[in-house]
């Protein structure tokens, strides 16, 4: 069985019972954040106008565009919604910076509509083997020199769903993700310029797994070596390896376990830096005002992403989210880190732009040895004193990850930011589905929780 052949029969045969409790465990969150994100997510900038985009398109009125009571068709639909679910970047990822539940739980949603409704155990089955393909598909930071991951490896997940939602065929399937290969891309230099392509990226990949979907049922072929072939994905993306870790132990080691749940509503490489600040004000004592230097060392990777001097651009929130200076800075003033505090008036205070200008933060190739979160902190008070701590996996990361408690934390902060009609019941009533959601008759109650505004 070649490569193809091997991911299209996963898609297409396995069931929810074939996943570990605990990887049952990690979908479910991955949901719960996905929505509670979207929720709290619906009114930033961009997220209206692509809406309103999308509805004056017009089409096939078939599945709901979140939060506006109205529907458009489901490819259009997984636009709108996959954007309003990244517009805070509190959803779940993966290292070294793959977003997929922002593009798979709106496309899930989005066909349960299309395709007349289905179970809840199988919205959870085609969103776990969407995960699971797309963490399969993920490279590592050297290989993806700069794309996107969330454009590169998150449209095989979209499409994979997408595909197993609509129960295409296995030929179907195969040529659905050999076109999904051709809309691999995106660039990791919309994070660094702080624009809404971020938002707009994911939206992209949750429409093209619908569309690569609809394009393979009714016979568009693409081309059927995209993994293996001599300028399929591997060639292309992956260097060119030799090794087998697309398909090694598929469906029996489940990669889609090492997905990261952030504590904070920031940049994935930020969360390390942000707990030690954290750390430093609320265990150390350290205050604001007794700052005289503050160095931060990172690995060069996420230096690149996250290190460069902070500017307050056309988009204060995603800057901010995307720079080390502004959420050390954050974190020392307030010692916590809310979306509260990323609006785009918290992002310009005076305070927060004069402590960030005592952040310096320094790229450390030896880093690299301890791992793609390593971080270290060196804070020199007005005294003379010196705090250094350092940290490798920041909690919420595989090696430490969050528990039960900590996950609704997370989206009850997300409810309480959501500016959503009814957002406290809904809220409510949404954990309790999701928490229940192998037994819910039809996916589709679920959407109804997030159609009016």
């Amino acid at each position: 069985m070649s490569g193809e052949q091997a991911v299209t029969d996963f898609v297409c045969r396995t069931e929810l019972e074939a996943f570990p409790e605990t990887s049952r465990a990690v979908v479910k969150h991955i949901v719960l954040a996905v929505i509670g994100s979207a929720m709290a997510g619906a009114s930033e900038e961009g997220c209206r106008e692509v809406q309103k985009y999308v509805l004056e398109s017009g089409g096939k009125s078939e599945s709901s565009v979140f939060f506006t009571g109205a529907k458009a068709p489901a490819r259009s639909a997984a636009l709108a919604n996959g954007v309003v679910c990244r517009a805070l970047d509190y959803c779940d990822a993966m290292a070294p910076g793959l977003h997929m539940g922002s593009s798979i739980v709106p496309v899930a949603l989005a066909m349960a509509e299309s395709i007349g409704g289905c179970s809840g155990r199988d919205l959870l089955a085609a969103i776990a083997v969407g995960a699971e393909v797309g963490a399969r598909f993920n490279l590592s930071e050297a290989e993806y020199h700069g794309f996107d991951p969330t454009g590169v490896a998150g449209v095989f997940a979209a499409t994979a769903v997408a595909c197993r939602m609509r129960r295409l065929p296995p030929h179907q399937t195969l040529h659905a993700l050999a076109l999904a290969f051709n809309r691999a891309g995106g660039s990791f230099q919309s994070n660094v310029d702080g624009s809404l392509a971020v938002r707009v990226i994911q939206g992209w990949v949750a429409e093209s797994g619908v569309l690569c979907a609809e394009l393979a049922a009714i016979g568009i072929t693409g081309p059927s070596n995209f993994l293996e072939g001599v300028y399929g994905y591997r060639r292309l993306f992956a260097g060119d390896a030799k090794d087998d870790r697309f398909t090694r132990e598929l469906g029996r080691d489940f990669r889609l376990d090492r997905t990261v749940f952030k504590q904070f509503p920031s940049c994935g490489l930020t969360q390390g830096i942000t707990q030690l600040t954290v750390e430093a004000v609320q265990k150390h004592g350290v205050g604001a005002d007794q700052m005289k230097s503050i160095v931060v060392r990172v690995p060069p990777y996420a230096h690149k992403l996250v290190g460069h001097p902070f500017v307050i651009g056309e988009n204060p929130r995603v800057n901010a989210q995307f720079s080390i200076q502004f959420c050390v800075a954050n974190a020392l003033l307030h010692g916590s880190s809310e979306l509260n505090h990323f609006t785009p008036e918290a992002v310009g205070r005076e305070a927060i732009m004069k402590l960030a200008s005592v952040v310096e933060a320094k790229a450390d190739p030896t880093l690299d040895a301890r791992g793609h979160t390593a971080v270290d902190l060196d804070i020199t008070t007005g005294s003379g004193e010196l705090l250094s701590l350092k940290l490798d996996h920041p909690d919420g990361f595989p090696d430490s990850p969050l528990s039960a408690t900590a996950h609704m934390r997370r989206f009850e902060d997300c409810v309480r930011y959501s500016k959503v009609k009814n957002a406290q019941v809904r809220g409510q009533a949404i954990a309790k589905m999701i928490e229940n959601l192998e037994d819910v008759a039809d996916a589709r109650q679920l959407v109804n929780l997030l159609t009016t505004n």
